[in-house]
């Protein structure tokens, strides 16, 4: 499928809260629950609709363990926007959020949108982090807030499109400006023909700068 604009994603998290996960559900509808853990950075992409404008998303999913952060960090630079995921019934992994989010202020652009995620929203009987205390959170630190279940499904879609969305608007706002390179965007006005999603893995040889 064609698109006019690229918008560059990041996926970030502990290990184990369900990010590439997320990604499969995104991109190929479907939920793997033996999915291995990301060795360095995955890659997928879409292509969607916002605006009557066609945007592919580039997506990196990158790795939750601590030895893997020097070459994940790579991956943020040029980043439009940042899902941060937690798993709702790990306290822990909500607890580790300051020091994402510290890393995603530190080396995305001011105005990358990042979006909070509440993930494994099907075991919410098993809940460890409340609804209203991610959304503080979440408010406190001007973060968009979702919660989601990458193995039903529910509310992913929304969580790429929503985050979509407020990147577009800040586009026709004047606050990003496409042609910077540290926009994470991309126009081209020669449309490319897409086979359609794609995915892959980096262990750290590369960059998508």
């Amino acid at each position: 499928m064609s698109h006019e604009y690229i918008f560059k994603y990041i996926i970030i998290g502990d290990m184990g809260v369900g990010k590439s996960c997320l990604l499969n559900q995104f991109t190929d509808k479907k939920f793997s629950p033996d999915s291995p853990h990301t060795i360095g950075v995955e890659f997928g992409t879409r292509v969607i609709e916002i605006a009557n404008k066609h945007i592919k998303l580039q997506i990196w999913d990158t790795a939750g363990q601590e030895r893997f952060r020097a070459v994940t960090r790579s991956y943020y630079r040029g980043a439009a926007g940042a899902l941060m995921v937690y798993d709702i019934t790990r306290r822990q992994t909500f607890h580790h959020l300051a020091s994402w989010l510290t890393d995603a202020r530190n080396l995305t652009n001011p105005h990358t949108i990042i979006m909070l995620i509440g993930n494994k929203l099907d075991l919410a009987d098993q809940r460890e982090v409340s609804y209203e205390e991610a959304s503080r959170f979440a408010e406190e630190n001007g973060l968009i807030y979702m919660e989601t279940s990458a193995k039903t499904g529910d509310n992913v879609e929304d969580a790429f499109l929503i985050t979509a969305k407020k990147i577009y608007e800040n586009i026709e706002n004047g606050v990003l400006d496409p042609n910077s390179v540290e926009s994470g965007i991309q126009f081209t006005r020669t449309l490319i023909d897409e086979p359609g999603p794609v995915k892959g893995s980096d262990t750290g040889n590369g960059c998508p700068c």
